[in-house]
């Protein structure tokens, strides 16, 4: 067994497949492949496996992802149409009507998995986010938040990565942050952000990973949190409510049914607070503002 090995848990079934991230005496760090569960393994309960498994939990996110981010492209193609219909009832019939420019809000993207970010950054592109990820480790992402907001000045920031319960957890408290991976560092990274805007509305701020303490990290700070259910959540669903969040108008708080349900998990994956969109229409049409270049980098 070697350090990047695609792997799975034999106690599990086989149900889920993991990158070896560390190894230590006869126990393995492993993190998720599609999921952003984070978790330790004794190595026997291992097996190595050429290709992740694509056993049903598997395709039924794969379906669910796909299922919501055509959705999303559905969305953008509709607002598109509105926005054109709603201005042309405002201007002059002397005239042409004009076309107008798009500001959706600019996301920060933190994420402790340099391929999740990739994932990430690239969806956010075929999207016409404008996005800036950096791939920063879970106990770093404090930090790196007091150094890049002022700088980026984002409307949304998404602080991200892996996360689990602990299977020895004091107690047994699933209300306990010392019950978890990584749920500490995110909190810690939230408040950071809290200091830097306090307004829930001026900076959206959505947090966490696989089965992290939803409550916590609503209480620190975050619009949008998981895990409500500690349920393992999807990758992208952090994407996918930024995405949502960037293009839904200021005028208008964003769906949180339609985000909701719509998540690749769902409603027991994340949850979250009413809150305003960041997407702003503008005339007359200037050169294109949404493309921002997005490079992944590494601190």
């Amino acid at each position: 067994m070697n350090v990047g090995d695609l792997v799975v848990r034999k106690s599990y079934g086989g149900d889920i497949a993991f990158r070896v991230e560390d190894m230590r005496s006869n126990l393995a760090v492993i993190k998720g492949t599609e999921f952003r569960l984070l978790a330790d393994s004794p190595l026997d309960d291992l097996v190595r496996v050429p290709y992740a498994p694509l056993n049903e939990k598997s395709q039924k996110a794969n379906i669910r992802a796909n299922e919501s981010f055509s959705r999303l492209k559905r969305h953008r193609e509709e607002q598109t149409q509105r926005n054109q219909v709603d201005l042309s009832g405002d201007w002059p019939l002397v005239e042409q009507q004009p076309s107008y420019f798009e500001v959706p809000g600019k996301v920060l993207h933190l994420d402790g998995d340099l391929n999740y970010l990739k994932k990430s950054l690239s969806l956010y592109q075929q999207l016409r986010v404008p996005a800036e990820g950096h791939y920063v480790s879970e106990s770093g992402m404090a930090d790196a938040l007091y150094r890049l907001l002022p700088r980026v000045r984002p409307d949304i920031v998404v602080i991200t990565g892996h996360d689990g319960v602990l299977k020895q957890r004091p107690n047994n408290d699933l209300y306990s942050l010392n019950s978890y991976k990584n749920s500490q560092n995110f909190v810690t990274a939230i408040q950071v952000a809290r200091q830097y805007e306090r307004h829930y509305d001026t900076l959206t701020v959505i947090a966490g990973a696989c089965q992290s303490h939803f409550e916590a990290l609503l209480q620190a700070g975050a619009n949008f949190a998981s895990s409500p259910g500690r349920i393992l959540i999807h990758a992208l669903d952090p994407v996918y409510v930024a995405a949502k969040a960037s293009f839904t108008s200021v005028r208008d708080t964003i769906n949180m049914t339609d985000v909701l349900h719509n998540t690749i998990s769902g409603t027991q994956g994340v949850g979250g607070i009413e809150t305003r969109g960041s997407y702003r229409i503008g005339l007359p049409r200037l050169n294109d503002l949404t493309q921002l270049k997005v490079t992944p980098s590494v601190m």
